[in-house]
């Protein structure tokens, strides 16, 4: 199904085999259940300031009655934007969501009137690495830390008052750069207003509010309405869509699930470009989830071989028991045993 997140495209993917039977257990992604959409969902959230991340996802889990939510990428109580909650099973994803890139929008305050041109200058000579210590209201230690600014872009200033966009890696601190800027320009400067208007490939387009949440549960508890949930809430497979794919075999799933590694018989489709070191998704015919992997061999490596491990299991998403067993008694002592 072409409006599935891990199913588009498959023909830009290299086919290692066609001789799949497809199971009857699963569900595409779209299509689950409401207790299992609800279970492997996402929602992103457009924060407003003041209540803390840690707040919003608890509300988040109060609302829609769950027993799990976790969020990817704290905001500050006074930012607002783009904060990626996740809900029960998805939470498994909330540590690689983490270190996704971000944008922001930041309006930075100077002491005095600022000059566009100096403003201009000082943007640009902060693009790149660069060393930066947490500020003194922080929760993490204040050590040295080196980050990368990947574009920064001038967008107006007036006044004292000047506004700019960056896009960044993951635990730069925005308020640590402003300070910085103002150093440079040799005119103290400080954080006014920041907003969050993208984190990994979700962006601000994407959000909805904690209203929209409230009144889409309501509907469901009061109509049994699930129209307007499945819109507040996505598959967490929506936030997968950057990595390397590789789909595997039904018969290879509940395997995965347990802890075994994957070996080449197991592996239907695979991008073109995988290599060693990357990490990647397994994914069902279903376009489901599996599991995040570290690859092993290259996807030249796995075209040329017939048997082999081909990547470590990294975080297993899926939990067991959806599709059947396919090993024999005798092999599950092979399998790898992990905490799922």
């Amino acid at each position: 199904m072409e409006n599935e997140p891990l199913l588009k495209n498959l023909e830009d993917l290299k086919t290692k085999c066609e001789d799949q039977l497809m199971s009857d257990k699963g569900f595409y992604p779209h299509r689950r259940p409401h207790d299992e959409y609800m279970k492997y969902g996402v929602i992103i959230l457009d924060k407003p300031q003041n209540p803390s991340s840690h707040e919003i996802s608890t509300w988040v889990k109060n609302i829609l009655g769950l027993e799990k939510t976790g969020h990817s990428g704290t905001l500050d109580p006074q930012v607002s934007g783009v904060l990626t909650v996740c809900l029960e099973r998805a939470t498994r994803l909330v540590k690689c969501q983490q270190h996704a890139g971000k944008q922001y929008v930041c309006v930075i305050e100077f002491s005095e009137q600022v000059d566009e041109k100096k403003f201009r200058a000082a943007l640009q000579f902060f693009r790149g690495k660069l060393l930066q210590r947490p500020p003194l209201m922080s929760a993490v230690k204040r050590s040295l830390r080196l980050r990368e600014i990947y574009k920064i872009e001038f967008v107006e200033c007036r006044g004292n008052l000047g506004l700019f966009k960056v896009d960044c890696e993951a635990g730069t601190y925005i308020r640590t750069l402003c300070e910085h800027i103002g150093l440079k320009i040799g005119n103290s400067a400080t954080m006014k207003e920041l907003r969050r208007t993208r984190s990994g490939n979700t962006d601000e387009a994407q959000c909805v509010t904690m209203h929209d949440v409230r009144d889409a549960m309501y509907l469901y508890e009061k109509h049994k309405d699930e129209a307007v949930l499945r819109k507040v809430v996505q598959p967490l497979e929506s936030l997968l869509t950057e990595y390397k794919r590789i789909i595997i075999k039904d018969s290879s799933v509940e395997s995965i699930c347990h802890g075994a590694k994957l070996t080449v018989p197991g592996v239907l489709k695979y991008d073109r470009n995988l290599e060693v070191g990357t990490e990647a998704i397994l994914v069902t015919t279903k376009g489901e989830a599996v599991a995040l992997v570290t690859m092993t061999k290259s996807s030249s490596q796995i075209e040329m071989t017939e048997r082999g491990i081909i990547c470590d299991i990294k975080r297993v998403i899926m939990e067991k028991g959806i599709y059947d067993k396919q090993w024999k008694k005798s092999e599950e002592m092979d399998l790898i045993s992990v905490d799922n």
